[in-house]
Parts: structure tokens; C-alpha cells; sequence
């Protein structure tokens, strides 16, 4: 089912034959100019349309009332809740120990002059979880958490209606907002709903400092058009799981995690690198028996047979890694024998599952990590979603008088330098009497 290519001879750059997923964003943001500029002038008139158009269907209000978020929470299924409270707890330690850097103490460079650091958390946010081919309810953790430790003030959640569930996003969706204490859902998707975000509707959304979430390629489309106006975490493509593997893992474990990924988008990337040809045969073997049985088996054969999800033949271990950093997938699994010493070498991954036991879908849901990562070969230079995307780094400089003087001549110097005498006479003005 899945294509193979064969890198064992090659010996340059692998970024150009690395199977990726078509996503024209360019065209997309043509389309959803209309909408943005839409939402713009008719606000609540045109968020209608669009949900009609869209949804295929309007919400009662675009603002979930409480009452419905409540009934949402007390209506689950008494295990499905404390699943979703163990991942809370989880994401929230993670959170708490791990991303939220202290305030570290200023750098004192001579006798009165410090700079120091704050970190500031933004104001407002608007959080997007999907809700299409999947419900991602589990994004509502992973968007909310990593803000409310930051310090947020202001969390606003979007999610598209659902004409199944009278027109409110899923239950499961807002249950959990109302578990983690989110009083704002609009039940509005798409790029509609960045819009509304990113320019504030009267009488129904403030804007926001920043818009966070996955989605697809016209909410991605939407933030790229409204970067600057608002702040974005990234541009999120469809999802990927590249998995470098030698010849002592389980086929079966790789079978089913490719398909587990495949399972969420038709142009979801699947990859596996191997320098074993026997292990890429069971593989292939494995991957039609379990896709044989599975749910989603239409969608899942089309991702697993695009031209973004392939076998990639290596040569040793050495070219693996060199070919999965070239790839920089969002999500990286590692079985191969000592799995830490080769995940500690790996440079550019979204998140790295190492050994037989952690498979991306414990971190999509609940190991304590992020599942908003970097696609596309982003992960090169982008991070996944945590507290300190929430969070603004400001310099505070302290000066003495006499700190200042003492430095005063090379700062006037490097103005005038520049042509800049007002800034010299800043300095200036302080040494008169």
C-alpha cells in the first residue's frame, strides 16, 4: 500500500526527495480573503452565512451559554471524565515544571546597571479546536492548559456547530471547556472564525492578542492573512508521523501506528525510514491487514497511498537519522535498538516517541506533552505549542546615574555615528548641570 523509495545510494541533500503533502496555502488565501474582509464589515450577518454555507448549519447563538457547556460536562461518561482528567493533570504538571521558566535575575554588567527579564503572559486569546472529519476535543487541553498556566486572562474557544448535537460544537468539545473553567465557546469554524478572532465581532467576540489551534487549510490560509493584525502559533498543515525503525521492532506496532495518523486526513503523512528491506515487507504486510478492519479504511488507504506517505530504504542507521532530520516530522517515533542514544541525536522533530511504548497517540492525548507541533518540515526552526508561546519577553533596564555617565561618551559616539544626534542629546542632556 505504501510506496517505497529507495535513498541507499544517495548521498546529497535528502530534503528534495522527502514525500511531503501538497498544500497550496497561496490559493486557499484567496478564497478566504473574502471571508476575512466579510466578517470585517457584516460581523454576525456574515458568521450566519458562512455557518449555513459551511456547517450546514446555525447555532442557536454563536456564544455557547453556560448552561449548555454545564449539561455538556454532566452528561459524560463517568470514564470518558477521568480520562479526560488524567490528561489534564498531566499536561498541567508537564506545564507547570517544565515550560514555565522563572524569572531569572537581572544581569548586573557594572555597579548600577542591571537588566533584568519579565516574562509577560498575552492578554486575550482565541483558542481553535476542530471539528470536522474528528472531534479533536483532546485540542481543547492542549490549546487551554499550557495558556491558563502561562497566565492568560481572557481564554475564548471557537469550534465549528454540529447539526448532529442541535447545532452546538461537540459535546466532548465543551465539556471539557467547562472543566478547565473556559466560559467563552463560540460555536463558529473555519476561517470565519479566526476572522472573528483576529478583528473582533460587536457584541460578540472582543479581538484577541493571539490565535492558537489546528485546522485546515483555510483556517491555516486565515492566519497567514491576519498575521500581524493578530499573533499566531503557526502554520499547521495536515498531520505526520515518520518513524525510523531497524530490524528488531514490531511490525505490527508500526503498522498500527502509521495507520493511527493516516486515520485523521486524507493528506495525512505516513513514513517510515528503515535500513531493513525484511522489516519494510512486514510492515507493508501488517499495514493492509489492520487497514483491512479498520473504521476509517477509505480514508485511511488514501493518505497511506498519497504521495506524501512512503517507505524510505536507508542505507545504516547513520543515513536514517540524517534523512528524519532532513524530514523534521511533527511527530517522530523511534524503534530501533538503544532508541534514547539515537532519539538524543535526532535535530529537528515536532516531538520524539522513543522505544516500542510510546506511540503518538499517547502523546495526542495523554503523556503530558503537546500535540500542537510543527508540520511540514517546520519543525527545523518552530516549536510545539507550550506556555511560553503565551508568554512575551520583556527587558526591564535599570540604570544608576552614575552607571549611565560611565558609559555615556561610547553611547553618544555610536549615535552620532549613526547620524542620530537627538539620541546623542538624550545622553547628552543628562551630564548638564
Amino acid at each position: 500500500m505504501l510506496r517505497t523509495v529507495d535513498l541507499t545510494a544517495e548521498r546529497g541533500d535528502h530534503r528534495r526527495l522527502i514525500p511531503r503533502s501538497p498544500m497550496d496555502v497561496s490559493r486557499a488565501m484567496e478564497a478566504v480573503r473574502g471571508i476575512v474582509d466579510d466578517v470585517r464589515t457584516r460581523g454576525v450577518e456574515a458568521l450566519e452565512e458562512y455557518s449555513r454555507r459551511f456547517d450546514r448549519v446555525v447555532p442557536p447563538s454563536f456564544r455557547v451559554p453556560a448552561e449548555v457547556l454545564q449539561r455538556a460536562e454532566a452528561e459524560l461518561d463517568p470514564q470518558l471524565r477521568s480520562a479526560f482528567e488524567e490528561a489534564i493533570r498531566r499536561r498541567r504538571e508537564v506545564a507547570t515544571t517544565l515550560e514555565l521558566d522563572p524569572d531569572p535575575r537581572p544581569a548586573v554588567l557594572a555597579k548600577g546597571a542591571e537588566v533584568g527579564l519579565r516574562n509577560i503572559p498575552v492578554d486575550r486569546v482565541g483558542l481553535y479546536v476542530p471539528g470536522g472529519l474528528a472531534p479533536l476535543a483532546s485540542s481543547v487541553i492542549m490549546n487551554v492548559v499550557p495558556a491558563q498556566v502561562a497566565g492568560v486572562t481572557e481564554i475564548a474557544v471557537a469550534s465549528p456547530p454540529q447539526a448532529d448535537h442541535g447545532g452546538w460544537p461537540h459535546p466532548n468539545i465543551l465539556a471539557l471547556c467547562h472543566m478547565l473553567g473556559v466560559t467563552e465557546v463560540h460555536a463558529i469554524g473555519g476561517a470565519q472564525a479566526i476572522a472573528m478572532f483576529a478583528l473582533g465581532v460587536e457584541g460578540l467576540c472582543a479581538p484577541v492578542a493571539m490565535v492558537t489551534g489546528p485546522g485546515n487549510i483555510h483556517v491555516v490560509a486565515a492566519k497567514r492573512l491576519l498575521r500581524g493584525i493578530v499573533g499566531i502559533d503557526s502554520e499547521a498543515g495536515p498531520t505526520e508521523i515518520a518513524i525510523l525503525a531497524d530490524d528488531q521492532a514490531d511490525p505490527r506496532f508500526i503498522a498500527a501506528d502509521l495507520i493511527s495518523q493516516a486515520e485523521h486526513d486524507p493528506m495525512a503523512a505516513s513514513v517510515l525510514i528503515t535500513d531493513s528491506r525484511d522489516l519494510a515487507a512486514a510492515v507493508q504486510r501488517e499495514v493492509e491487514a489492520q487497514v483491512a478492519t479498520a473504521r476509517h479504511a477509505e480514508r485511511i488507504r488514501t493518505a497511506l497511498t498519497g504521495e506524501q506517505s512512503a517507505v524510505l530504504l536507508v542505507r545504516d542507521l547513520e543515513q536514517g537519522i540524517a534523512v528524519a532530520d532532513a524530514y523534521a516530522a511533527e511527530h517522530l517515533e523511534i524503534h530501533t535498538r538503544a532508541a534514547a542514544e539515537v532519539a538524543a541525536r535526532i535535530r529537528n522533530a515536532g516531538a520524539i516517541f522513543v522505544g516500542p511504548h510510546s506511540p503518538v497517540s499517547l502523546g495526542d492525548y495523554s503523556a503530558g506533552s503537546t500535540h500542537v507541533l510543527p508540520t511540514a518540515g517546520c519543525a527545523c526552526h518552530s516549536s510545539g505549542l507550550s506556555v511560553r508561546s503565551f508568554m512575551r519577553t520583556v527587558h526591564v533596564i535599570h540604570y544608576s546615574e552614575a552607571a549611565l555617565l560611565e558609559i555615556a561618551d561610547g553611547v553618544e559616539r555610536f549615535a552620532l555615528a549613526e547620524d542620530l544626534p537627538g539620541h546623542a542629546n538624550a545622553i547628552s542632556v543628562r551630564r548638564r548641570p
